[in-house]
């Protein structure tokens, strides 16, 4: 609820029954007007352009009505109603200096010793809570597994189906990750590898990846993530002139590795908005082309700033590891969250499918789940 409105002809000055107080100004609030002239009803699109609003837009009246904000514009001789809760999920007047390399307030960082988080194949499916809850946990964590599965190959594309689509790339709607010990060909090989987001050379990169586990009886091959904001925050806490060196200068990457394929991207490994919130990592070393954006004097910290993240990411109190059985899958934050995967030898086989989907997807099932049940959202 509002307890009172001041206004001159370019700002209004509201004070809610908290006691806070907080300005708007008529373009802001004129672009931002929710009578169905301005946004589409149904879908809230916007109807007018800004070329649309007056250049000389200005307040003439604004008072408090039934505890919300109405507000009358001139030249137009518009008024309109803005309610006090969305004035206040809305407000911009605050201090907006926040620091560089900050993680979104929705945002849990993590290493070893966390729970992974995880959720049963049938309970996802039929119990809208349970799959929310999941969804949540990507959106947190940045990955969680799914247990309980069925061991039919492309299982993994009912994993994309719970929430989106399968983005489909240069190795089809999903990859083999077939490899079988004492192989006739060393493509088929029991290698670790090193903790690492994917496909780091496309622009944009696939968001999410799933891996679907279909046949484990190998030893070893346990898979490992790590928090790569966590390790973003380390770095910053140790060195922040190295992390300002990877976040200021863009990587680049590279596969061509198949005929008619040459893919590139760059990027910087530590990607901030432009308000310095944490918004993506980019890790790979298999994949990293020559960085040439790099000033000379520079090129000597840049590289040292990469060899202290790779210190960071590597270290076992880092990661987190499980071991699939066959049924079971996980997700991850592919802008966030490295994987990894240990060596294996011995009798058995290993068989994963993988494929990628993306996060808005995720993030707009979620909200809309949210939004439609906010009582067991809570």
């Amino acid at each position: 609820m509002l307890r009172s409105a001041t206004h001159d002809a370019s700002v209004v000055t509201v004070e809610f029954d908290t006691g806070t107080k907080a300005r708007f100004h008529a373009i802001w609030l004129r672009d931002n007007a929710l009578d169905p002239e301005t946004r589409a009803p149904g879908n809230g699109q916007r109807l007018i352009t800004i070329g649309d609003i007056p250049s000389d837009i200005s307040v003439s009246a604004a008072e408090i009505s039934n505890g919300d904000l109405t507000v009358t514009f001139q030249p137009e001789g518009k008024t309109v109603t803005f309610p006090a809760d969305w004035l206040a999920e809305h407000g911009y007047d605050r201090d907006q200096n926040r620091p560089m390399g900050r993680t979104a307030p929705d945002i849990t960082t993590w290493g070893r010793g966390i729970d992974a988080p995880s959720a049963d194949w049938d309970e996802v499916h039929a119990n809208p809570s349970a799959k929310r809850g999941w969804l949540a946990a990507v959106a947190e964590y940045g990955f969680a597994k799914l247990t309980g599965g069925p061991t039919e190959p492309e299982s993994l594309l009912k994993v994309a189906d719970l929430f989106g689509y399968v983005r489909e790339t240069n190795y089809g709607p999903y990859f083999e990750v077939r490899t079988e010990v004492n192989p006739t060909n060393l493509a088929y090989t029991g290698l670790g590898l090193q903790a690492h987001t994917d496909n780091p050379y496309r622009d944009p990169v696939p968001t999410l990846q799933i891996l679907y586990c279909l046949e484990n009886s190998a030893e070893g091959g346990d898979s490992i993530v790590v928090d790569g904001f966590r390790a973003a925050e380390k770095l910053h806490e140790q060195n922040p002139e190295g992390f300002a060196l990877l976040a200021g200068y863009p990587a680049r990457f590279e596969y061509k590795g198949s005929d008619g394929i040459c893919l590139r991207s760059r990027r910087p490994m530590i990607e901030l908005s432009p308000d310095g919130e944490l918004v993506g990592i980019r890790f790979n070393n298999r994949s990293s082309a020559p960085f040439v954006d790099v000033p000379f004097d520079q090129m000597e910290a840049y590289y040292a700033a990469y060899r202290q993240l790779g210190e960071i990411i590597d270290d076992p109190a880092m990661g987190v590891s499980f071991k699939l059985e066959p049924g079971e899958s996980f997700i991850v934050d592919n802008t966030r969250v490295l994987h990894a995967r240990l060596g294996y030898s011995g009798a058995g086989s290993r068989w994963l499918q993988g494929c990628y989907a993306d996060k808005d997807g995720l993030l707009s099932t979620l909200a809309a789940m949210e939004m439609s049940q906010p009582e067991a959202a809570e």
